[in-house]
């Protein structure tokens, strides 16, 4: 009765999943496409990565605020306009940076720049507002379960994918057909599920009661959100972390081509971990499980800065996905859990900022502590804020059982 098969096969499910899986996968390839846009726009790889790191920054701190407004206002009246906007933005990046080939020529740097962060501040969350309407077809707290583990590692998949489409598209085309291509998926997935019949819990309310019951639930937020924000923050300071410790422990081997590998490996741990995890009724308690998953990733982590060999490293790597994805579904329910049906959209959006703010964070950590100190003791850091988060949380959980 709760299978995976039963969740798609709910009614709107498929076509409503599907339109945002399709909105999705432009995440998947605007990244690599604005970069090698912008390189070959500009010849300089160093104004690409900054247009990149702009788009990235002003995407990931504004999601919650984009969030809000499609809790306030709908995905017809919130989504759908961010969309164009974004699309646009994106048209307009694909054709100033079309034509330009070789070193010195095209677009300038403050161009690049300002179109990246405009269209990073309008990109529409769709992860969150699908994981809003997942909550609307899947009353039953077990389908919900299997439905945000479905979701997670169909959106690891994308990710995985898009960069694959990327360089289809490049190999045949110009980088800029990449970016237009990624306007092009937003928009028509992002129309296509505010379209979906399901329905949206719009905020309602004005006046002193309508204000009131806003000020009620920001007040009681904050304490609700903490702990699914602050493991998936931890999350995603490990996986930014690692992503930069399997370049260097590649590198050391004299082997860099395994660092693909390696990483695969770690989507592939995810992927199957995130299955078997909502294929589970779990009977315990999500805030203490989600404590005992984050131990088990840091501890995989740290064991994994043992590993004498890159064989034994992606071995390591897929046994640590293993509890990525359980780690950010339970957090996800959490978080659904935790806020007003009006507001789910936006406490979501809050996960799922932690989480990339979270990688950005681990990367830059990662660049400064490598070559200065040995590799084993990186992983053992890498792995310490998954870590901290399971005891905190578990502190936290043995107080309150006190009191």
């Amino acid at each position: 009765m709760h299978s995976y098969a039963a969740v798609l096969r709910t009614p709107h499910a498929l076509s409503t999943f599907g339109a945002a899986l399709l909105g999705r996968l432009s995440y998947g390839t605007v990244s690599l496409s604005l970069a090698l846009a912008a390189k070959n726009a500009s010849g300089s790889l160093a104004v690409a990565g900054t247009a990149l790191a702009l788009f990235g920054a002003t995407s990931v701190v504004l999601s919650p605020v984009r969030a809000a407004l499609v809790d306030r206002y709908g995905p017809c009246r919130a989504l759908v306009p961010m969309a164009v906007v974004y699309a646009a933005l994106l048209t307009v990046f694909a054709l100033v940076t079309r034509d330009h080939p070789g070193a010195g020529a095209g677009t300038s740097a403050v161009t690049l720049g300002t179109l990246a962060v405009c269209a990073g501040a309008c990109t529409p969350p769709l992860g969150p507002t699908m994981r809003t309407l997942w909550s609307q077809l899947m009353p039953d707290r077990r389908m919900l379960q299997r439905a945000y583990s479905l979701d997670g590692v169909a959106e690891e998949l994308l990710l995985v994918a898009g960069p694959l489409l990327v360089g289809i598209l490049v190999a045949y085309a110009e980088p800029a057909a990449g970016v237009a291509v990624s306007a092009a998926l937003v928009l028509v997935g992002t129309v296509a599920l505010a379209l979906s019949p399901v329905p949206f819990p719009v905020r309602r309310g004005s006046g002193r009661r309508g204000s009131a019951r806003r000020e009620r639930t920001t007040r009681t937020r904050p304490r609700g959100l903490g702990q699914p924000v602050l493991a998936a923050a931890g999350v995603g300071l490990c996986l930014g972390g690692l992503d930069l410790l399997a370049i260097a422990f590649t590198e050391e081997q004299h082997r860099p081509g395994a660092v693909a590998w390696i990483l695969a490996a770690l989507s592939a741990g995810s992927a199957v971990g995130g299955l078997a995890y909502g294929a589970v009724s779990w009977r315990s308690a999500a805030r203490p499980r989600l404590a005992l998953i984050c131990a088990a990733l840091g501890a995989a982590l740290a064991a994994a800065g043992l590993a004498p060999n890159v064989y034994a490293l992606g071995a390591a790597a897929a046994v640590a996905g293993l509890f990525v994805a359980p780690a950010l579904t339970t957090a996800y329910l959490i978080a659904d859990e935790t806020a007003a049906p009006d507001a789910r959209t936006q406490a979501g959006a809050w996960v799922n900022t932690a989480v990339n703010a979270g990688s950005s964070g681990g990367t830059a950590l990662v660049g400064v502590l490598v070559g200065r100190l040995p590799l084993s003791l990186c992983f053992v850091l890498v792995a310490a804020p998954a870590l901290v988060c399971a005891a905190v949380t578990l502190h936290g959980e043995n107080h309150r059982e006190r009191h």
